[in-house]
């Protein structure tokens, strides 16, 4: 698999990552060692993780399986901070105290002694951000984190906290931020995208397929065994089957018959490949639907197809984004 730069940092990580966040709940551990075994064979190396993930059982079961089963430094651990809430005073959100805190419960359930990316899982309005940022400082400068990133932050808060890192003396600089991003979701593209291109931070889109909509398996309907029949994913897959999606998945679909492949392939090559991207994170129900994801691996958009999709995705750009005259 081929590997790229995080960003403008020195970390190289394969261009697709793996994502964690069913595992312990619809993951089980055989499933989970099966999965991360094909994605290290494949030559992935990102594995993404957050602390939030199944109430913590996401990183213990991958806890489990490092070194076990894969070396850890085969592997470049990301995981995340801010969004688990837990009762008492460091419980939660992006306080120093709770931060710190996290981190330490993401170590320990991860069974290492440090992760190679952290991410602060969202923004938080109630936490002076020079609080927050000292506070992955002092994670860094500790040698429990090694990069630090941010996620779901929006284009004003992606550049003023990658430009007080920038510009704060000895400030661990921001090398990533993780958004929704694929060709049902293309938001990010107002301002995230030119934020993170103009501070040097390196895309990781999450639902690159759009939440499973991109496959085509809904077309007709919802499959038993899918994301969008279990009553905790439903409302998160049926956010994306709107008229607009349907016409973005026919096109796929398309695209994927005149190719001789499959819409999945076609949906995650399409995003990797925009501007800015490191890696998609890509979640599987099972290792052979991992194994189609990986699959896209070897597959290159012909430029009139890539065309096709961007006009029929197209999104909506007005001022300030663009400029007339």
């Amino acid at each position: 698999m081929e590997q790229r730069h995080l960003g403008r940092s020195g970390l190289r990580v394969s261009r697709m990552a793996l994502g964690t966040m069913t595992w312990g709940r619809d993951t089980d551990p055989d499933e989970a060692a099966s999965q991360l075994a094909a994605f290290v064979e494949a030559g992935g190396t990102l594995v993404d993780t957050a602390d939030i993930y199944c109430d913590g059982q996401s990183e213990a079961v991958l806890g489990t399986l490092l070194d076990d089963l894969v070396p850890r430094d085969r592997i470049v651990l990301a995981t995340k901070a801010v969004a688990r809430r837990d009762d008492g005073p460091f419980g939660g959100g992006a306080s120093r105290g709770a931060l710190l805190a996290a981190l330490e419960g993401s170590l320990t359930r991860l069974d290492t002694d440090h992760v190679d990316l952290w991410q602060l899982h969202a923004w938080d309005a109630a936490v002076p951000l020079e609080e927050t940022l000292a506070a992955v400082d002092a994670a860094v400068r500790s040698g429990k984190v090694r990069y630090a990133g941010i996620s779901n932050y929006t284009g004003w808060q992606t550049a003023t906290a990658a430009a007080r890192q920038a510009l704060t003396a000895g400030a661990a600089p921001l090398v990533s931020t993780q958004v929704e991003y694929s060709l049902l979701e293309r938001g990010v593209e107002r301002e995230v995208v030119p934020a993170a291109a103009h501070h040097g931070l390196g895309l990781l889109p999450w639902a690159p397929l759009g939440r499973g909509v991109l496959t085509g398996k809904y077309r007709t309907s919802t499959p038993a065994d899918s994301r969008g029949a279990s009553a905790h994913f439903a409302p998160y897959v049926e956010q994306h089957r709107t008229e607009r999606a349907a016409r973005i998945v026919q096109a796929v679909v398309t695209a994927a018959d005149g190719l001789g492949t499959s819409p999945l392939a076609v949906a995650l090559a399409w995003v990797r490949d925009r501007p800015g991207v490191v890696a998609p994170v890509v979640g599987a129900r099972d290792t052979a639907q991992l194994r189609g994801s990986l699959a896209a691996e070897d597959l290159t958009l012909p430029a009139a197809i890539r065309a096709a999709l961007d006009d029929v995705s197209n999104l909506d750009l007005g001022y300030p984004e663009r400029r007339l005259g």
